[in-house]
């Protein structure tokens, strides 16, 4: 046989073909991953699908670009990884999506049928890579068959309509993958959606009466609110509410709306709002402490909760009235019940200054260098923040946003490396809107390697690392405690030249003054530019 010859030619509508075709459907255009030598069945359909495979240089950067790409395009990320390491490198990424509610597919090969826990020294041999996964997904299956694979595709997407998105993980077993799929076009076609669930009529009812009354309503929006942007501002319009948002719903109200607060639930000025409230309404929110810096909402009005969830309705805070449903489903069910004629706008002039002033008064010096970074970036441009300090302490309240998902965050699970592949996969996802990821020196070593692939995929992409010289909270964190820092002081790269000789073009700012031109000028270039602030700079 020839190096040329294709011994699964006959074989070519396999199992790998009916999965990919059915997450075709249902309109997913790019998978991100990394080709490995059992997943290839499931690469070898995908330009004939007209889907756009980006190949990360690490699993775990895959996974976070499959979110950036779900942010923008309010589809499912799919990521592609081999066996046993490559399933592995994905789970922080599927511990991310997990925490932070993002809808992600992840699909990988598995063992052939009959060699489960046969521990025999196979190639990428696991233990058991279906409750790996599960351990920390929403749910991770083991198909037998082609059928059940499309199954589990179908079954994913259902869940993303009906209920929490998170994320899902199908093993589909080497001997099935690779053989013919026998499964009619007519299963693999995308599936009608369910309705959206409006809630109970008796709750609402009660909401809609608690909220007419109010004297001092005050709305929170989480992630679960990003689909229901007009119907929370008609809310808040029509009450004269003030706006707080968890920093996953920043933009569900225009922040340069007169009723917004902004994503400034970690300061104590901004919660004393949402506690002094004699109505609350939270919606698609579970107000954890990741969010809150604090341990609860010390709410002392009435509470009402809008959740997809039953689960989530009375966690971390109990509700007055709880409604389960579709945050757009419910709200536009609500607003009927509201009085029609708006109130006097409220004054929250105070309210403003107190969050600003709480906010500098934390951290000065960040806050002012996150000002000068936010004047420098376009009013429409997507930022992909990290757990870096710029971005916790200071961006993430800082950056004035019009709409949701143009700041692509991990509040809850706070990882690191995760800045660079979601901007990578908010460039993929789209071109109109520039995109910029400000990370930490720490945070960026931990994805360095995806300049490469933004390179490679040839993406206007702007990198600011904010160099403060290793890991400057930890070190402060050592320091409270009496310790003398240790581990906490990093050596730098010529981050510059670096970026150089990934095929990118980098700047390294000597001067505050020159911070904010260079950012400017770094975004009109295009291509992949990294801006480097060393210590002396900020």
């Amino acid at each position: 046989m020839s190096a040329d010859a294709n011994p699964a030619a006959p074989y070519a509508d396999t199992a790998g073909r009916a999965v990919l075709e059915t997450i075709r459907g249902y309109g997913v255009t790019a998978v991100f991953g990394i080709p490995g030598t059992h997943n290839l069945e499931l690469y070898r359909p995908l330009a004939d699908l007209g889907i756009r495979a980006v190949t990360n240089r690490h699993e775990q950067g895959s996974g976070y670009g499959a979110d950036g790409w779900a942010q923008q395009t309010g589809l499912p990320g799919v990521v592609i990884t081999t066996s046993g390491p490559g399933l592995q490198n994905a789970l922080s990424a599927i511990g991310t999506a997990f925490c932070e509610s993002r809808p992600l597919i992840v699909l990988s090969p598995g063992v052939p049928l009959g060699a489960e826990f046969a521990d025999v020294g196979t190639l990428h041999e696991t233990k058991d890579a279906t409750a790996m996964v599960g351990a920390i997904a929403e749910w991770s299956r083991r198909v037998t068959t082609a059928a059940e694979g499309v199954e589990a595709v179908h079954d994913a997407f259902h869940l993303f309509r009906t209920g929490r998105p998170r994320p899902v993980h199908i093993e589909i077993p080497l001997d099935v993958l690779e053989a013919p799929a026998d499964v009619p076009a007519a299963a693999r076609a995308p599936r009608p959606m369910p309705e959206r669930v409006a809630g109970d009529p008796v709750a609402l009812a009660e909401a809609g009466r608690l909220l007419s009354a109010a004297e001092r309503p005050v709305i929170v929006a989480g992630g679960g609110a990003v689909d229901a942007v007009h119907q929370v501002t008609a809310i808040a319009e029509r009450l004269g509410a003030p706006v707080l948002t968890t920093l996953n719903g920043k933009g569900v109200l225009d922040e340069g709306h007169p009723l917004s607060l902004g994503s400034n639930l970690r300061l104590a000025a901004a919660r004393a709002v949402a506690e002094a409230a004699d109505v609350l309404l939270v919606v698609g929110s579970k107000l954890g402490e990741a969010e809150l810096w604090a341990p609860r909402l010390e709410a002392r009005g009435a509470v009402i909760r809008i959740d997809i969830s039953p689960a989530q309705r009375d966690k971390n805070l109990t509700a007055t009235v709880g409604i389960t449903g579709d945050a757009a489903a419910v709200t536009d069910a609500l607003l009927p019940l509201l009085p029609d004629t708006a109130p006097t706008p409220r004054d929250l002039s105070a309210e403003r200054a107190a969050i600003e002033d709480e906010s500098r008064a934390t951290a000065p010096e960040t806050v002012a260098l996150a000002e000068v970074i936010a004047a420098a970036l376009p009013d429409d441009a997507i930022v992909a923040g990290d757990s870096s300090q710029i971005v916790y302490m200071a961006l993430g309240s800082v950056l004035r946003q019009e709409h949701p998902h143009s700041l692509l965050y991990t509040p809850t699970y706070a990882t690191l490396g995760y800045g660079l592949p979601a901007a990578i996969g908010a460039a993929v996802a789209q071109t109109e809107r520039p995109v910029v990821t400000v990370i930490g020196d720490g945070a960026l070593m931990f994805c360095v390697n995806e300049l490469v692939t933004a390179v490679e995929q040839r993406l206007d992409l702007t990198v600011v690392c904010v160099d403060n010289g290793g890991y400057a909270e930890i070190r402060q964190n050592e320091v409270d405690r009496g310790m003398t820092p240790i581990g906490v002081d990093l050596v730098q790269p010529d981050w510059a030249a670096l970026a150089t000789a990934f095929g990118a073009t980098g700047h390294r700012v000597e001067r505050r003054d020159d911070i904010a031109p260079s950012i400017r000028a770094a975004i009109a270039a295009g291509g992949v530019q990294l801006v480097h602030l060393p210590q002396h700079a900020l």
